[in-house]
């Protein structure tokens, strides 16, 4: 039976992909975030894990404002990398798990849980960053495990409520766990915390908003349950709804 052996969140901001391809690691700027990857890259090595469940949000890529599923689940045996105008190299194709796609919606749907599937899915920022951060040189890093995209409405709204984000999580654990091939699986949420991008708020942080969230999504994560989307995008900016994700 499939084993989860953990979960791992990281912003995916777009920026990133740009110091990635410069090779900024040693940037002053720069410097601070990548020093925090390297226990997580040493973790990821002890356990490898054989799939990794990346739950991100499109920005535009495979889906846009006029069809926005709220959420999709890739079912493809590969996932391209397309330019999305940001300056970050097109990457090679990432290898997916078909079969275990397959097996994780049919378990979803039957959870009532409606999903879009998605037997071709182009992956933008979202997805990618995530992967280069765990796994250096994705997706030609020889540990970098098969992996299985899943695109959740973070943009249009309505978007899923937290409560809803958390049982969908409840249920793609279910899923996982009764897939019958002997798998390691790590699940990956990505976005947020905190941001905003546009308005009269643009640049908004909100660092005791965040802190909380990080210690109630591992102490008590019933409790951010609580917190309405109107609440969340006040406290975290309108594209700190990608605390979802998480």
């Amino acid at each position: 039976m499939a084993k989860i052996i953990g979960g791992v969140t990281s912003s995916h901001i777009p920026a990133v992909g740009n110091a990635i391809a410069n090779e900024l690691y040693e940037d002053p700027y720069w410097k601070p975030f990548f020093s925090g990857y390297p226990p997580i890259r040493e973790w990821l090595g002890d356990n490898k894990p054989d799939v990794a469940i990346n739950i991100y949000n499109d920005h535009g890529l495979g889906f846009f404002l006029d069809k926005m599923p709220t959420f999709a689940i890739g079912a493809a045996h590969e996932y391209k990398n397309q330019d999305e105008g940001w300056g970050i190299p097109a990457l090679d194709p990432f290898p997916g798990d078909a079969k275990m796609s397959w097996h994780i919606i049919e378990s979803m749907v039957a959870d009532e849980f409606d999903i879009t599937s998605c037997q071709e899915l182009a992956v933008d920022h979202g997805f990618v960053v995530p992967m280069q951060l765990f796994w250096p040189g994705a997706p030609h890093n020889p540990d970098m495990p098969r992996a299985i995209p899943i695109s959740a409405n973070t943009v249009q709204h309505p978007i899923p409520t937290l409560n809803r984000a958390f049982n969908f999580g409840k249920a793609l654990r279910k899923a996982i766990l009764s897939y019958p091939e002997d798998v390691r699986v790590v699940v990956m949420g990505t976005g947020g915390l905190s941001h905003q991008l546009d308005g009269q708020r643009a640049g908004h942080i909100n660092k005791e908003f965040d802190q909380m969230c990080m210690e109630k999504i591992v102490t008590a994560p019933e409790e951010l349950t609580k917190i309405s989307r109107h609440e969340l995008v006040r406290q975290a900016g309108s594209q700190g709804t990608e605390f979802l994700m998480w």
